[in-house]
């Protein structure tokens, strides 16, 4: 069962889980630039934890199609004084976004509970570290890397390949010690998959799961919207929180979020009338 520091679950049975995204970087896709400074970032988190996310992921260094990677260093300047700042004020599990072994324990160290790693634990280091650290990992795919992932993603069944390459992390995982109930895995929508690849996996979601683990879905303002209606990145609200409501419907444990409360909203009101409708059945 995954859990967090102090023991308590970090999933509830019946209930979606809702992880609010801090990208404390200059050029992330939606909200690059707006929480650089640590007083900004805890700001902003406060606003998210009232609003009642429960996992807070933190990322210094941008994923988006075609971003520029930043080194090491410079990502735990971004990452590890807001970590420092939740932690003494905050009871909530705070999730690190990152690939390398030196920001995962650097960040573990400071109080994150969680790692969401976009490369699925394949950088040098990362998943010896991760067995050390023993906290829940999620494991993402992605093909290619985010500077090239999205000029001609291909796939004979993206679903099938998803599953294959998820499965195949989780075995090794396994095999560096690490605990296969701390796992979480995610398709990767928006990495290295086109509108109709995205539609598919969604579509298909439940399809993905492997070793019976918890999905982790991330379709929040993504350009899969801009593609399918042509919205701008600050009107895709409302788009996003009905692709949140298909994960949750399609198997999704988790969905990760820019816009908690309005997700908040619409999945406990679905989640209400499905629990009438199974009493009913």
């Amino acid at each position: 069962m995954l859990t967090k520091a102090d023991g308590s679950p970090l999933l509830q049975t019946g209930r979606v889980a809702i992880m609010g995204i801090l990208n404390a970087t200059p050029d992330s896709f939606s909200d690059g630039g707006l929480f650089l400074a640590v007083d900004e970032a805890i700001d902003h988190v406060s606003r998210m934890i009232d609003e009642g996310a429960d996992i807070i992921d933190i990322g210094g260094e941008s994923t988006r199609p075609g971003a520029a990677p930043v080194n090491a260093d410079e990502e735990m300047q971004r990452v590890i004084p807001i970590i420092d700042g939740l932690v003494r004020r905050f009871d909530v599990t705070i999730s690190i976004d990152t690939s390398r072994a030196l920001v995962m324990g650097a960040a573990v160290n400071a109080g994150a509970g969680m790692i969401n790693d976009v490369r699925a634990l394949t950088e040098e280091g990362a998943l010896s570290a991760a067995a050390e650290l023993n906290v829940p990992v999620c494991l993402m795919h992605m093909q290619g890397q985010p500077g090239t992932m999205q000029l001609n993603p291909v796939y004979e069944d993206v679903t099938a390949n998803v599953r294959d390459y998820l499965s195949q992390r989780v075995a090794a995982c396994v095999a560096a010690g690490l605990d296969i109930n701390n796992l979480i895995l995610d398709p990767g929508f928006g990495f290295g998959k086109t509108q109709q690849q995205n539609f598919t996996l969604l579509n298909e979601l439940q399809y993905v799961r492997s070793h019976d683990l918890p999905i982790l879905a991330g379709l929040s303002r993504k350009s899969v919207i801009e593609q399918a209606l042509g919205l701008v990145v600050n009107d895709r609200i409302y788009a996003s929180i009905a692709l949140a409501l298909l994960a949750a419907r399609n198997g999704a444990n988790i969905v990760r979020v820019h816009d908690v409360k309005a997700t908040i909203d619409a999945l406990r009101m679905a989640e209400a009338v499905e629990k009438v409708r199974k009493e009913n059945s």
